[in-house]
């Protein structure tokens, strides 16, 4: 079965390529879930389960990197596009926030 592409829209929150590099890195991730899937359902002695837990403390990483790609993507974009100082110290405090309550 074939993935549907995924539309990406013009705007501010991120370039074309930061969301193009966003997205390939979470198709990564979605392929180590899958596959994290896979060792559970054949697991079938003790090591198995430590092969489990390796690989899903892998998908968890990369899924951490997905993050914090985002929000330095989000950092530069948004810097980059503020018209003065106050709005870019307004976007650094939203962003700010942000990293207080998801990381």
């Amino acid at each position: 079965m074939a993935a549907t592409p995924i539309k990406v829209v013009e705007g501010s929150a991120l370039s074309a390529m930061q969301k193009k590099e966003l997205l390939n890195r979470l198709a990564r991730v979605e392929g180590q879930l899958r596959g994290v899937q896979k060792l559970i359902g054949l697991a079938a002695e003790p090591k198995d389960c430590e092969a489990v837990a390796q690989q899903m403390a892998a998908a968890r990483k990369a899924l951490d990197r997905a993050f914090v790609q985002l929000i330095s993507s989000s950092i530069v974009n948004q810097s980059e596009n503020a018209q003065d100082l106050d709005e870019a110290q307004a976007s650094a405090g939203r962003l700010a926030a942000l990293l207080d309550k998801f990381a």
